[in-house]
């Protein structure tokens, strides 16, 4: 079946699914593989429990004529995808980055609403299958698309550019995340530098970080001739100035003749760059200057992202969805600037970083060193080497981290809760 026979009943049947713990009545199922599960063995199951249609690539599992048999399920996902996204009359913004990248999202997909009928990547379905279904579920009267593209490797998001072929792009910053699959930071760079790479071929435009030197230097490697700058500096398209940042922060911006002042929910001063490119692509779009600072302001972290939690007398940073070297020492700074006494590091390990996890964690061992924070403790494998020379607790798991809180009686205190998302260190707040 060709995609446009596909997108024939797609357009009768506009919902994909690719699970069955998950089916929609009257939707089109997936039937995927992946290392641990053959999605053709669950497509009879699909059709049980309401599907409309199953696509699957073994033709031995074809029962009758609501069994579609395709030589490559994933493959036709995407070329169903592609054909949605030549549909649709909307502009389509990619972002893309080592850390903050969902929360950049979160921000402009809000600040755009103020204006526009606007569909954005649920949670982080960011990878060669999430793009696709990201894209599948924007309505046709959609009038901005924005989508996440995440990578751990290279040529990732030159793939997730042939699909969704943005007009625009962003990436947020470049960092010593997933270093095993890149093989190195300026893996990194050449990888999200991908995005760059198709703006520049297909004359799109770029929205860059004037302050950060790697993109200003990838982007005009690129040769990516439309863009905007946004950061703080006196040339920036879109210049904003942090006020304050304690207990949340605040900001300044100018555009043009327009400007605003936003006081956020969000810690961490990392978080001001993210704040200033939804400033600046809401400005670039046309939203009203109140909107743009009322959709800021009305945003509130979650998902273990830079939350802040409030256990018993306790405060709680929780930033557990994610840690890499960057992200690790943003977080490690703003919380050594943060007001409050009794102050508690708990890290987990960080992952996927190859050959350089030692050096990288020693690195962060070296780092805590230097703030005096009251209590600090490691967790997970990757610690387990070169913490003695710190007055910290060490444990293998989140889990016996989290037993070892319970008997602590832990009261008054100002508390980081950092990791990787497989360390699960949210056990920690929990046992608080």
């Amino acid at each position: 079946m060709g995609v446009e026979e596909l997108y024939a009943l797609y357009k009768k049947y506009p919902v994909v699914c690719t699970d069955t713990r998950t089916i929609s009545k009257d939707c089109i199922f997936f039937a995927l593989k992946g290392e641990n599960f053959n999605g053709n063995t669950f497509a009879e199951a699909a059709l049980e429990k309401g599907a409309a249609i199953v696509v699957i690539d073994e033709s031995k599992y074809k029962k009758n004529d609501r069994f579609i048999v395709v030589p490559d399920v994933l493959d036709a996902l995407q070329h169903l995808a592609n054909y949605h996204r030549r549909q649709l009359k909307c502009p389509v913004i990619a972002i893309t980055g080592s850390n903050g990248k969902t929360t950049t999202k979160e921000l402009i997909s809000r600040v755009l609403s103020g204006k526009f009928k606007t569909h954005a990547t649920k949670g982080n379905l960011n990878n060669h299958i999430g793009v696709p279904l990201t894209i599948l579920s924007a309505p046709p009267d959609c009038s901005m698309l924005v989508v996440e593209m995440g990578a751990n490797h290279l040529k990732e998001i030159e793939i997730l550019c042939a699909i969704a072929m943005p007009d625009f792009g962003i990436i947020n910053n470049v960092g010593k995340a997933h270093l095993e699959g890149f093989g190195g930071f300026e893996g990194v760079k050449k990888g999200k530098g991908e995005l760059y790479e198709f703006l520049s071929t297909h004359h799109g435009c770029a929205f860059v970080n004037g302050d950060n030197p790697h993109l200003v230097e990838m982007v005009k490697q690129r040769n990516v001739k439309r863009k905007i700058i946004y950061g703080t500096g006196d040339s920036a398209d879109c210049r904003g100035i942090l006020v304050s940042s304690f207990p949340f922060l605040k900001v300044e911006w100018t555009a043009g003749h327009n400007e605003g002042i936003i006081s956020s929910q969000m810690v961490g001063e990392y978080n001001f760059e993210n704040i200033l490119a939804a400033v600046c692509i809401g400005n670039h779009f046309g939203v009203d200057s109140r909107e743009i600072s009322k959709a800021i302001e009305s945003y509130v972290p979650d998902n273990s992202r830079s939350q802040v939690v409030r256990r018993g007398s306790n405060t709680v940073l929780l930033d557990a969805y994610n840690a890499n070297p960057a992200s690790m020492e943003a977080a490690l700074k703003n919380f050594s600037l943060m007001e409050g006494k009794n102050k508690i590091v708990f890290l987990g390990e960080m992952a996927e970083l190859g050959n350089e996890s030692e050096a990288e964690h020693n690195n962060i061992v070296s780092m805590l060193k230097r703030f005096g924070f009251e209590k600090i403790i490691l967790v997970g494998k990757n610690f387990s080497k070169g913490h003695e020379s710190l007055p910290a607790l060490y444990f293998p798991t989140s889990s016996e981290a989290a037993q070892w809180t319970q008997t602590q009686k832990i009261s008054d205190a100002t508390i980081l809760i950092k990791g990787s998302r497989s360390t699960k260190m949210e056990a920690v707040l929990e046992s608080l």
